[in-house]
């Protein structure tokens, strides 16, 4: 099959997004696909073109043997509602430019278009019927429905139309794929008559493997090996409501071998540093993000790590990725999420513990069992990568997917 992937996010940027759609181009070539990228010039997280693509207005390159073609975007450190909106229709308009201008009618089997950005539906669903093949979407998160729920859009009349948007690009969809069963299962309430799949995110078991990882971190850091180093890795943003983190550093200052380290960039990470100076925190310690090839050392030499979301009804039908990779490699997760991922990591797969959504009072407990011994953590690292083995393994998955194209195929 030839399939083409339309998405605003893509390798060399890092991200969930990035590394998961990359991973998923990458297994399906091997099961003997043809396989393009249609995206933007990589500025993600910093809102900046990266510096080799610097004036560029497309570019194609090769990344493990896939072809990625790459049209502009406007990029803009200002946050606002406008500059977001130009971000996104900007390459909304350059991407549909520049597959019209270079794919031809037939020459894919499918276009499966990633959304978040909703807006890029347009382009997928003009572009798919220009090129006559079969659409594909991929929900990785209910929008609009989270941005609302986040108060982060409150124009009811805005928000009517990017329901509307949501409904039309859904219906133009020969195929529409949910990270999560509990996404999956809010498309088919809504829409009963289409046709869905559930494409959850995954790891590469190979890749994130404890025993293959020498990890010198822990000491270029200055930290002891007597240290219980607690993580925080990813998107510093509105949803993960990381201040739980700080007030439960706050909360157990008295076992000075607890230690929290939040790695990452985003929206909110300058008043998370504020609010910790505020607190007075002197246990709480801010990284950058590092590539992807760093990241098995940094959690190779880390205890735990924290997973945490928002109080909302929203995220309870929500997995973030980086459950999967702590748990190849055997790396406990303590879980502020409700739902869907605490039915599946806490109490199916036993390699998570559970702690109430933004309750630091409950977090900040569940650490002091952990420093007291109370609580070992060794047994849920291995129940972690047998589990993920089991129902996360991107091998797997991918051959899944393959198996449904090819039904899609013929009709």
């Amino acid at each position: 099959m030839k399939i083409l992937i339309l998405t605003q996010y893509y390798p060399p940027e890092t991200g969930a997004p990035q590394n998961r759609l990359h991973e998923l181009a990458v297994r399906l070539k091997n099961e003997g696909n043809h396989i393009e990228v249609l995206t933007a010039m990589p500025n993600y997280p910093k809102m900046e073109i990266f510096k080799e693509y610097i004036g560029l207005k497309s570019k194609r390159e090769e990344i493990d043997g896939i072809s990625v073609h790459r049209s502009s975007i406007y990029v803009s450190k200002d946050g606002g509602i406008i500059k977001r909106l130009l971000n996104y229709f900007s390459f909304v308009w350059s991407g549909w430019k520049y597959g019209t201008r270079n794919f031809k009618k037939n020459q894919f089997d499918f276009l499966l278009v990633e959304s978040p950005p909703l807006f890029l539906g347009f382009t997928a669903v003009f572009l798919s019927r220009k090129l006559k093949t079969k659409m594909i979407f991929n929900v990785s998160d209910l929008w609009p429905e989270s941005a609302e729920k986040l108060d982060l859009v409150k124009n009811k009349f805005f928000l009517n139309l990017a329901y509307k948007l949501e409904a039309w690009c859904y219906k133009n969809a020969a195929l529409i794929t949910g990270q999560t069963q509990g996404i999956v299962k809010d498309i088919d309430k809504r829409f009963p008559t289409l046709k869905t799949f559930w494409l959850p995110n995954g790891v590469d078991l190979s890749y994130y493997n404890p025993d293959q990882v020498q990890s010198n971190w822990r000491v270029e850091n200055d930290y002891s090996d007597s240290d219980i180093l607690l993580f925080y890795g990813g998107i510093i943003g509105h949803a993960q409501g990381l201040e739980v983190i700080l007030k439960a550093a706050k909360e157990v200052q008295n076992h000075p071998e607890l230690k929290f380290i939040l790695m990452g960039d985003g929206p909110v990470k300058n008043e998370l540093l504020e609010l910790s100076k505020d607190m007075n925190l002197n246990n709480v310690r801010f990284f950058d993000p590092v590539p992807k090839s760093i990241m098995p050392k940094v959690v190779k030499a880390v205890d735990a790590t924290i997973v945490p979301l928002r109080n909302l009804p929203l995220f309870e039908g929500a997995i973030p990725s980086k459950i999967f990779e702590n748990a190849a490699m055997k790396n406990p997760v303590i879980l502020g999420v409700k739902g869907e991922a605490k039915d599946l990591f806490a109490d199916e797969g036993q390699c998570a513990l559970p702690f109430e959504p933004e309750n630091h009072q409950e977090l900040a407990s569940l650490l002091v069992k952990i420093a007291n011994g109370q609580i070992q953590l060794k047994e849920l690292g291995e129940n972690g990568r047998n589990y993920v083995d089991q129902k996360f393994n991107r091998n797997k998955i991918a051959a899944s997917f393959n198996n449904e194209l090819k039904k899609l195929v013929s009709i």
